[in-house]
């Protein structure tokens, strides 16, 4: 954690959205398989180029394991398609993202990792009152598929892909969106994300707190300068909200 905050701050909140990827579920575990296998048909079989394709979509061969803030850790598809597509236009790069998005939401939901205590966390949140939601830059589409293959569907109010508000993360769209949908300010509202773009979203929307975690793509000096605290992981969250009273 990056520092105490005051107990107005915490007691104001009355919903947390969360990102999915890194979050929610273990990125690398997941998508590595998903993106190599994307890659490799892009390339047409290329095996030196299909390494270079994730490459440039953040994949770091060395580390092993995709860049914080990259195309395929924070992007959407349409970003992914752009990058690896871009020559395509109009009915051609609409098929293409089609297709990348129908892959996206199988795959990604089969191979499916889940972050350690995902839904003891998520149990505890919900049953402190608090609205549960969704914003990534995956499709909607996929997000239910994954929550679904989990089983913690159940747990969120609205689910929210790149392809539902009007503008994806970093925008503010995804948090005004969740907003609108709960009946909540944006102040009353926790942010919680593993990537740059989670906490830009957070701050692009006035949320009432902006919190990073350290179980995706990003480490502690990437985030603690834009967030309000850091933490582990989600299942330091129930801890952090449990002693307020709510109504």
């Amino acid at each position: 954690m990056s520092g105490a905050l005051p107990s107005e701050r915490l007691e104001n909140i009355r919903a947390i959205l969360f990102d999915k990827d890194g979050t929610l579920i273990d990125f690398d575990r997941t998508w590595f398989s998903v993106s190599w296998h994307l890659a490799q048909r892009a390339a047409d079989g290329d095996e030196a180029r299909a390494r270079s394709l994730l490459e440039a979509g953040g994949y770091d061969w060395q580390a092993l394991c995709f860049r914080p803030n990259s195309v395929i850790a924070a992007g959407t598809g349409h970003d992914i398609v752009s990058l690896w597509h871009p020559t395509l236009a109009g009915a051609d790069f609409t098929a293409k993202l089609a297709e990348y998005d129908a892959y996206c939401v199988a795959e990604g939901a089969r191979s499916a990792v889940a972050i350690e205590g995902l839904r003891e966390t998520l149990q505890s949140l919900h049953e402190m009152g608090l609205k549960l939601g969704i914003a990534t830059n995956d499709s909607e589409a996929g997000a239910h598929a994954t929550a679904k293959a989990l089983g913690i569907d159940g747990f969120f109010d609205v689910v929210i892909g790149y392809d539902t508000a009007a503008r994806p993360k970093p925008h503010p769209d995804p948090l005004l969106y969740f907003a609108r949908k709960t009946g909540l300010e944006p102040e009353q509202i926790a942010m919680v994300g593993d990537n740059l773009h989670d906490l830009e979203t957070a701050q692009a929307a006035k949320a009432g707190l902006a919190i990073g975690v350290l179980s995706g793509n990003s480490p502690r000096e990437v985030l603690e300068p834009h967030a309000d605290l850091v933490l582990d992981s989600i299942a330091g969250l129930p801890a952090l909200f449990n002693p307020v009273i709510r109504a």
